[in-house]
């Protein structure tokens, strides 16, 4: 559950030169934002990409130039998308071949209303999703609602996953969050409803806070706003998930070595839930990143890179 935040972008003289010819051009902030946008997807070393699965329209990123190395595919949270993980492939497409998936109903993929988004459902498609794509025995990255999706479709094709990573998911809720008590109160923090809630969502789901120039809040705003329909329905079929038996039950079925980073300052799942997963999970164990908030692979990217491809290497060396 993250906000649809891009990668944060570093402050530079070649950003600032862009952004002044841009304007100077008489650009749109539309034009502007994907101006942008690909100027770091070339920097993360990835290609904007797009595929059919089940007569649906999915949208991922792949490298451009690929690797002689394990696959990784990573998946994104709630009202998310591919975007989240620019600044961490950054770090990781020199040494695998990454795949983020704009997961159904998120990103440029397809928004159906009438979908079932319950977590058991998205690991479904995240297979299809695979298929489709050829990638056979993976690496998987999740963070929040992807996190949950991960741990689902390790427990659920375990010849599938070689590995799997999960940063700050969901799917447990043995400890409430400061996002549970909001949305009792009837504040959800994590959908954008009026001008304004955009910047803050991204106050509290993120404790460390990027860099992120104009105009890319005000567009990421505007397209969330166009989404609230699409995100109360994911919202509603994901609310109380943290809270059922049978997917803490699942997880004794992962087989696959499972790396837990969780930031001990998230506001939107409570760091002391790994403890759950860490001890459900047969081969686990779990990192706590200090003055991090919901998302660690945007807020510490290098940091979060370093864990993931120490952790694969363990298991390439035993």
């Amino acid at each position: 559950m993250l906000p649809p935040l891009p990668a944060a972008f570093r402050p530079c003289a070649l950003l600032t030169l862009l952004v002044s010819i841009l304007l100077l051009s008489g650009c749109s902030r539309e034009a502007i934002y994907d101006a942008m946008m690909a100027h770091e997807r070339k920097a993360a070393g990835l290609l904007d990409a797009q595929i059919e699965v089940d007569d649906r329209t999915i949208a991922y990123l792949h490298n451009e130039y690929p690797v002689d190395g394990p696959t990784l595919v990573l998946l994104h949270g709630f009202a998310a998308n591919k975007e989240n993980w620019l600044r961490l492939s950054r770090e990781l497409t020199d040494h695998y071949n990454v795949y983020a998936i704009d997961l159904p109903g998120h990103g440029a993929s397809d928004k159906d209303l009438d979908r079932d988004y319950t977590i058991g459902a998205q690991a479904g498609y995240v297979k299809a999703i695979l298929d489709a794509l050829d990638l056979e025995r993976i690496h998987m990255v999740g963070n929040s609602m992807g996190g949950a999706i991960t741990a689902q479709f390790a427990a659920t094709y375990p010849d599938r996953v070689a590995s799997a990573t999960l940063l700050d998911p969901a799917g447990v809720m043995t400890y409430d969050s400061e996002l549970v008590e909001r949305v009792k109160a009837g504040d959800n923090p994590l959908i954008v409803e009026q001008p304004g809630d955009f910047e803050k969502l991204v106050d509290f789901a993120l404790e460390q806070k990027p860099f992120v120039p104009w105009p890319i809040y005000s567009v990421m705003e505007d397209r969330a706003l166009a989404n609230r329909a699409i995100h109360h329905r994911i919202f509603e079929q994901i609310e109380n998930s943290g809270y059922d038996t049978a997917f803490r039950d699942r997880l004794a079925s992962i087989r696959a070595p499972v790396l837990i980073v969780w930031g001990r300052d998230d506001r939107v799942i409570d760091y002391r839930n790994a403890d759950v997963f860490e001890e459900r999970i047969p081969n686990a164990r779990k990192v706590i990143l200090e003055h991090v908030g919901h998302a660690p692979m945007i807020e510490v990217p290098e940091q979060t890179a370093r864990l993931i491809r120490d952790f694969i290497q363990d298991q390439t060396d035993r």
